[in-house]
């Protein structure tokens, strides 16, 4: 919309029955547009003030309808409407004092007007109730200054300073999480807050939230770049925050030992916040059971529990740990354990699931002990295991019948851990806690399969070994 100054009568008409239509219909910016050119135009028209400070509250922005109220009651001191929204504002934004003399007039000039009347009563006891939660502040007993802030707050919505005070309460009993609650609003109630958003950064930063503390240290430094607190605040977190999200970007590329070493600058950086040296040693716990080393894992993952007993994340990843050492008891209990602090999980459901059939199996046969090889054994690691056995314990080194028998038992377990290992499918299958040569699992049951499909043992004449060549 164009300056109207000098606007006609007719103008300015046309624009207020324009703003009034699209005010009606909800369409706020519109409106906005329409009612400023109508101030523009005849900038000593009351009416077209208090219109406008309507508009602006309907989009929410009580402190700019503040002065186009004060222009209205400067141009008509008798104009009471615009008094007592004045007034109800002031209240709302904690001004008891302000709030009051606007309530008084309207009842002096319109004795029996019953919002006045309540909205009075309202600002006497906000302004009792202001002092008593000061008055327990001061005595240091913060929850009975936040059960008084409860009912302050809820007359007065848009103070900063109750919100601000109740958030203080918080800290020193130590719920920072509703600190964060009050802090929020605080800091967009005032022009210039710059203590509200470094003090919710720093409560953010000290549980984790290193994003959230980032933007609103960046609020804090957009109202005054020079400002100290606010800049040294930022520089650490920053470096913090950059040091994390590359740790997890390297573990999402499966690049483990660069995410170590991440987790362990990032202790360095921050030592004092017990949170990031906890989520430090979890990630690092989780990179060395991803890497396979699965004692290194134990004792990291055992040092991560201890400072953080009910970390799921951490027991989950201790007890693959566990698996990776062939310690399926201990996995069963880990999961166990994580499932009683988090039922729902099915990654947990299905880890415990896993080590049960694990630690079943294993009962029977496990081929990776049979072999001596880890889980994370590769084939070539698998056959010079094998081939090594089998030279070992093949019949014909033996001499007597018990001994042949014997020696017999253990080579068709190793050629058996031999087939399963190195079959990727059956080595899958084997992993998943089901044993692929258990009769048991297999269609039509029947006695234990001789893995390659014939018995020498059973021809009675003599054997001659021969390794296979893959």
């Amino acid at each position: 919309i164009y300056s109207v100054l000098g606007a006609t009568q007719a103008e300015i008409e046309h624009h207020l029955e324009m703003g009034r239509k699209l005010l009606a219909a909800g369409q706020l910016a519109e409106a906005l547009s329409h009612y400023h050119s109508a101030v523009e135009g005849d900038s000593k028209n009351y009416l077209t003030y208090y219109k406008r400070a309507a508009v602006f509250l309907a989009m929410g922005k009580s402190k700019s309808a503040l002065p186009d109220l004060t222009r209205a009651i400067q141009l008509k001191p008798d104009f009471l409407p615009a008094r007592l929204q004045r007034g109800n504002i002031l209240l709302k934004q904690g001004n008891t004092h302000e709030a009051r003399e606007d309530f008084e007039t309207v009842l002096q000039r319109s004795l029996d007007h019953k919002e006045a009347e309540e909205q009075l009563m309202k600002a006497n006891e906000l302004e009792e109730l202001q002092e008593e939660a000061h008055a327990a502040y001061h005595q240091g007993d913060y929850s009975a200054t936040i059960s008084v802030l409860e009912r302050v707050i809820e007359i007065s919505p848009w103070d900063p300073e109750s919100r601000e005070l109740r958030a203080e309460c918080y800290i020193r009993m130590g719920d920072p999480q509703k600190a964060i609650l009050d802090l929020s609003p605080a800091a967009r109630l005032r022009n210039d807050n710059r203590a509200a958003f470094l003090k919710l950064s720093v409560l953010q930063y000290s549980l984790g939230e290193h994003h959230e503390s980032l933007n609103h240290v960046r609020e804090c430094l957009k109202l005054d770049q020079d400002d100290k607190d606010c800049f040294s605040h930022y520089k650490q977190v920053k470096k913090l925050s950059k040091q994390l999200d590359s740790a997890e970007e390297h573990i999402q590329q499966e690049r483990y030992r660069e995410a170590i070493d991440k987790y362990k600058s990032v202790m360095t950086t921050d030592p004092n916040v017990l949170f990031y040296t906890n989520l430090a040693k979890e990630r690092i716990c989780h990179c060395l059971v991803k890497l396979g080393l699965a004692l290194e894992a134990i004792d990291s993952c055992s040092e991560a529990h201890q400072r953080d007993p009910r970390n799921t994340n951490v027991l989950r990843d201790r007890a693959e740990a566990y698996i990776l050492n062939q310690d399926y008891e201990k996995a069963v209990e880990d999961y166990q354990e994580a499932r009683e602090f988090d039922s729902d999980s099915s990654t947990i459901r299905e880890g415990l699931e896993r080590a049960q059939k694990l630690l079943k199996v294993s009962r029977k046969r496990d081929y990776y002990k049979i072999l001596g090889v880890g889980r994370y054994a590769n084939k070539q690691e698998i056959i010079k295991a094998y081939r090594k056995l089998a030279q070992q314990w093949h019949p014909d080194n033996f001499q007597s019948e018990a001994d042949k028998k014997e020696a017999e038992k253990k080579f068709i377990d190793i050629a058996s851990a031999k087939e399963v290992l190195t079959d990727p499918e059956m080595r899958q299958k084997f992993d998943a806690g089901e044993d692929p040569l258990d009769p048991e699992n297999q269609q039509g049951g029947g006695q234990r399969a001789w893995p390659f499909h014939f018995n020498p043992f059973e021809s009675g004449g003599s054997f001659h070994f021969k390794f296979e060549q893959n």
